[in-house]
């Protein structure tokens, strides 16, 4: 199409960009939590230390022997230390041999 005389021409420009990074298959889901390690990880924004307890108690009632890396192990994953402590989480979840994480990210 040509534009009117006057009017501005754009390129067209594809939206989406390319990925920034190669994709994998997820990890298979843990199926039963009995007797598994979970790990939590929080930014500390909003509200964690109110529903985690809750969350460790409710999941306790349910899956026998399961225990938990709390979240302050981790630290917190936002603010300006973020990089430093992200980049320690996966020798932290192999430390402490955990099977899953709980991934918190405040409103």
């Amino acid at each position: 199409m040509i534009p009117a005389p006057n009017e501005p021409a754009y390129d067209v420009v594809w939206p989406l960009g390319k990925p920034a990074y190669a994709t994998r298959a997820p990890v298979e889901r843990v199926a039963n939590l009995n007797n598994k390690v979970i790990g939590e990880t929080w930014d500390y924004l909003f509200r964690g230390e109110e529903w985690f307890p809750i969350l460790r108690e409710e999941l306790t009632k349910r899956y026998p022997g399961i225990k938990f890396v709390t979240y302050d192990t981790f630290g917190n994953l936002h603010g300006p230390n973020q990089r430093e402590l992200v980049a320690k989480v996966p020798d932290l979840l192999k430390k402490h041999k955990v099977d899953a994480v709980i991934s918190a990210i405040g409103a």
